[in-house]
């Protein structure tokens, strides 16, 4: 076969001629929806509603009310970003954004690293290794007005057994849930300890992923344990890693009940994050655009956050 020819076949192939045909090629017909197509429309359409209703329509509503000054009855009149700017100027948001970052970073990092941690310990033959992780499973599944109860029960009263035992310790009277700081401090480890087992169910899943032969290949090669730890653990579940930080850092943010039941936000608003603060504005004060622009801004720093943080997950090199 000739050179010509050959190039002949590729042109008219290109141009959408068959090889052994002889005539221009036809133009397409413009698609257009089939019965097979408008029956799976017609299937979806009610589902896709249901979720613009139940998820797009709330958003929209609530945006309304940021902007205007009504209350739980009456939508009240536009206002603009007016309360927005009484927010911003308020000393209470800022005291409760800065305490719902300290619960935040505390809930997310000691969450993770205790969870890192016994993923790691579970990945070594111990005895009733079984048991052990229905165990350590126990505060992430049991309710948590349980678990604030019996948290209550430990710490509330001066009668409670941490506040009797401190007082054996020579430590006086120490009350947990009464002084500002440890008010504080005890609410960011009942976090950590409801959370825990979240994370250790993540990073177990992204350990059972990595190969040991390439721990076999590193050893070999002399590499110690902390080397192993940091050179290839943590860059093989890196992106585990920023997911299990993204969804613990929106759960931090959210989570209402962990603080309403066990400290109500108290002392004097030591424990108040911005989703207590939000409930108080709207459901105690009858305030609902503040407390619509409270939830407002703590969404859009929950999507810069996880943003972020994706931007991120897209960067880590696995190879």
């Amino acid at each position: 076969m000739s050179t010509n020819s050959v190039v002949n076949r590729l042109q008219r192939a290109k141009a959408g001629v068959g090889v052994g045909g002889s005539g221009s090629a036809s133009p397409r017909k413009k698609g257009r929806f089939s019965a097979r197509t408008w029956t799976l429309i017609a299937f979806a359409l009610p589902s896709l509603i249901l979720l613009l209703l139940i998820n797009l329509y709330p958003v929209i509503y609530a945006g309304i009310q940021s902007v205007r000054n009504g209350d739980l009855i009456d939508a009240g009149n536009f206002v603009g970003f007016a309360n927005y700017a009484k927010i911003l100027s308020d000393p209470a948001f800022w005291a409760a954004a800065q305490f719902t970052v300290i619960f935040t970073v505390t809930g997310v990092f000691g969450s993770w690293l205790i969870g890192l941690a016994l993923a790691l310990l579970l990945r070594t033959r111990i005895p009733g290794g079984g048991v052990f992780k229905v165990l350590l499973l126990l505060p992430w599944v049991v309710p948590v007005v349980v678990s604030a109860t019996s948290w209550n029960w430990l710490v509330a009263t001066p009668q409670s057994p941490l506040p009797m035992l401190a007082q054996a310790l020579g430590l006086g009277n120490v009350l947990f849930l009464a002084n500002p700081v440890l008010a504080q401090v005890t609410v960011c480890v009942f976090k950590v300890w409801i959370s825990f087992p979240f994370m250790m169910m993540m990073m177990s899943s992204a350990l059972a992923s990595v190969d040991v032969n390439v721990y076999e290949a590193a050893k070999v090669d002399g590499a110690s344990s902390w080397q192993s730890f940091s050179h290839i653990t943590m860059p093989l579940i890196a992106r585990t890693t920023y997911v299990s930080w993204i969804l613990m850092t929106i759960f931090c943010v959210n989570d209402f009940p962990t603080i309403f039941l066990l400290t109500g936000g108290g002392p004097v608003n030591s424990t108040t994050s911005l989703v207590v603060l939000a409930y108080r504005t709207v459901f105690q004060n009858f305030q609902t655009g503040p407390g619509v622009a409270i939830a407002f801004v703590m969404t859009l720093v929950l999507v810069v956050i996880s943003v972020a943080l994706y931007r991120q997950i897209r960067k880590v090199n696995i190879e």
